[in-house]
């Protein structure tokens, strides 16, 4: 973990970690029910008026806003995540804004796109590797082929602070932690689709997802492979070292 403290600026560095790192014809693929893709791998992203994610690895630093909490590329696949700044809902006392900072509803901030050709059609069940520092950067919404079905809104993380967590929950009024397998999408037909996440709160950093067929399947890791169906990905980031953690509310 690194100790950098953010500014209020947006310097010119910042303005490239929100772009994409690949080409656009990069398709990825599902082989045998199972599809993982590095957040940062996105193809575009847009609704980016209000909030935007930005890129952050050992030698990349955006600079948006207020953002609280480390930075956390050593542990992540890759060693890069994605992060949706600036992060003004931090604690409880931070006024929720909706439409800002908060969005309860699905597909309208920041919607990160992801082409994926798909062999098999069915339910596949969608894992998120992310970094959660408190109670108001837990949260994300999954869809498909710009559609916001009810089974990919409010991804929760509850367990796991302050380090990449997988999780495949959804929050619900009942369950605030989260329903397991209630969060997937579900594929009619094989070929090219868009997978897509868009924001439900500020501030979380988003490492990995993965798609899979399997109900009982859990990641363990951040290693799963990644297939292509055409095009070429960059090289891995460089690894990141320990530094000197600086102090958190949490």
């Amino acid at each position: 973990m690194c100790s950098i403290i953010f500014s209020t600026d947006i310097n010119p560095q910042s303005s490239k970690l929100n772009k994409p790192i690949i080409n656009g014809d990069v398709i990825f693929e599902e082989k045998n029910g199972f599809v993982s893709i590095e957040a940062e791998y996105f193809l575009n992203q847009y609704k980016t008026e209000i909030r935007q994610w930005y890129r952050t690895s050992k030698n990349e630093l955006a600079k948006v806003g207020r953002d609280d909490d480390n930075i956390h590329c050593i542990g992540a696949s890759n060693n890069a995540y994605i992060e949706i700044l600036p992060d003004t809902l931090v604690t409880h006392s931070d006024k929720l804004v909706h439409g800002e900072n908060f969005s309860n509803e699905l597909g309208k901030l920041a919607i990160l796109n992801y082409k994926v050709k798909f062999n098999n059609s069915g339910r596949y069940y969608v894992w998120v590797r992310a970094m959660s520092t408190g109670g108001e950067d837990n949260g994300i919404h999954v869809g498909l082929n710009n559609e916001w079905p009810k089974h990919g809104q409010r991804m929760q993380w509850c367990k796991g602070k302050n380090q990449l967590t997988w999780t495949s929950k959804q929050r619900t009024k009942e369950v605030h932690c989260g329903v397991p397998h209630a969060i997937y999408l579900d594929i009619d037909e094989p070929g090219i689709h868009d997978i897509q996440f868009s924001m439900r709160e500020d501030g979380l950093e988003f490492d990995k997802f993965t798609l899979t067929q399997d109900i009982n399947y859990v990641p363990s890791n951040e290693n799963q492979e990644v297939f292509l169906a055409q095009g070429f990905l960059p090289n891995p980031f460089p690894s990141c070292k320990p530094q000197e953690v600086k102090g958190s509310y949490f």
